[in-house]
């Protein structure tokens, strides 16, 4: 099914659009930090979601006997901090959702790094978290200068792909697809769906394993009442 994004108008895409976010910074570095060390296995045996925040990195920020250890995560200046600034092959690994759920869940918004695992970064778009890339240069500035500045704000312009802070605007990327979704606000696909129910459920009825019966049809009941 194909939807064209263009017929929503300012104010009524499906999805809160998401062309900047803006707010502190914590930086994690290190490259190849996979899914594990986001978020470690055994949390992940959960019904829902909830409360995932606060196992973000746990095997990183406390040891056997859960006493913390020296981490960003456990750092009393980015408490709050809401942009998360990392290095390169960011969330490679297992295609676990959870680790993107645990960085929203702790306050994470957007997340800029050198590279990011294919996967990780589809599944931010699936919840409206940026992933951004800038040089390797440019992001171990933006880490030192955190480091440093912990107050500082830092905004991330989705739709010009740019990065600024202090005085300083970093040309960054945000893979196409990435930017047109959260820029139209269409990067939710369960609200985009609902919001092209009639085209859902004439596609439902045009494949031949799916029975009429099973489509439900609000404008068939609509009429009959």
């Amino acid at each position: 099914m194909s939807v064209d994004h263009e017929e929503f108008a300012d104010g009524e895409a499906p999805a809160e659009k998401v062309t900047d976010v803006s707010g502190t910074g914590i930086p994690v570095r290190g490259n190849d930090i996979d899914t594990d060390q986001i978020i470690p296995a055994r949390f992940m045996k959960v019904v829902t979601f909830d409360g995932l925040g606060q196992f973000a990195f746990f095997d990183q920020r406390f040891d056997d006997e859960d006493n913390e250890k020296e981490h960003p995560f456990n750092d009393e200046r980015f408490q709050g901090a809401n942009v998360l600034v990392v290095n390169a092959n960011f969330g490679c690994g297992s295609s676990r959702e959870h680790a993107p759920q645990a960085l929203m869940r702790w306050g994470i918004d957007a997340v800029v790094g050198e590279s990011f695992a294919e996967i990780f970064a589809g599944n931010c778009l699936a919840l409206g978290i940026p992933t951004v890339t800038a040089s390797g240069e440019e992001i171990d500035r933006l880490q030192s200068f955190v480091d440093e500045n912990p107050d500082a704000e830092i905004e991330i312009d989705v739709e010009r792909e740019q990065i600024r802070y202090a005085d300083r605007i970093v040309d960054a990327e945000v893979n196409d697809a990435q930017r047109k979704a959260l820029v139209e606000g269409v990067w939710d696909t369960t609200a985009l769906m609902a919001a092209n129910r009639d085209a859902v459920e004439d596609v439902a009825r045009s494949l031949p394993y799916v029975s009429d019966e099973h489509v439900p049809d609000d404008r068939v009941s609509g009429e009959d009442t």
